[in-house]
């Protein structure tokens, strides 16, 4: 039986850049950092959650042959890939604070159904979805045909 998700890979240029991006403008924690042979081992995460790790990872071998490294690397670099979703308690304050700081926002604070969502790049291009859940759930009256009209123009 599954009982959690510990790590997760988000794809990266440069795995240096890419810890200096995640400690410095997001404030996450190295967890491992290691070489392992041909390739690096890097894991971060954040301080409130000891028990998830991303894994910052160059596409390369082993998991990848060079040509399909090649296709992760111009996918990535094109912005194309989502890595996740981001949970803040107050997503105006850490918008603010993470803009600061230099993070490219490509969607400023916005009402969801499920909340607040701002929407930003990772240094090498991965973008997250940025989320102060809405207390009590799902609100269904919010502005849900927006986001697919929104959706719908791109």
């Amino acid at each position: 039986m599954i009982t959690g998700i510990s790590i997760v890979t988000v794809w990266v240029q440069d795995q240096e850049r890419a810890k200096e991006f995640y400690t410095g403008k997001l404030g996450f924690e190295v967890r491992t950092d290691m070489s392992m042979g041909e390739m690096r081992w890097l894991t971060v995460g954040p301080k409130e959650q000891p028990d998830v790790e991303i894994t910052l990872m160059v596409p390369g071998p082993p998991a990848l042959d060079p040509e399909s490294a090649e296709q992760l690397r111009s996918l990535v670099a094109k912005g194309v890939l989502g890595a996740g979703v981001l949970r803040t308690d107050d997503i105006h304050a850490t918008y603010r604070d993470l803009k600061d700081k230099g993070v490219v926002f490509l969607q400023e604070p916005q009402e969801r159904p499920y909340g607040t969502e701002a929407i930003m790049r990772d240094d090498s291009g991965n973008w997250f979805s940025l989320t102060q859940r809405r207390e009590g759930g799902l609100d269904l009256g919010k502005p849900w045909d927006d986001c697919v009209e929104d959706a719908d123009r791109d």
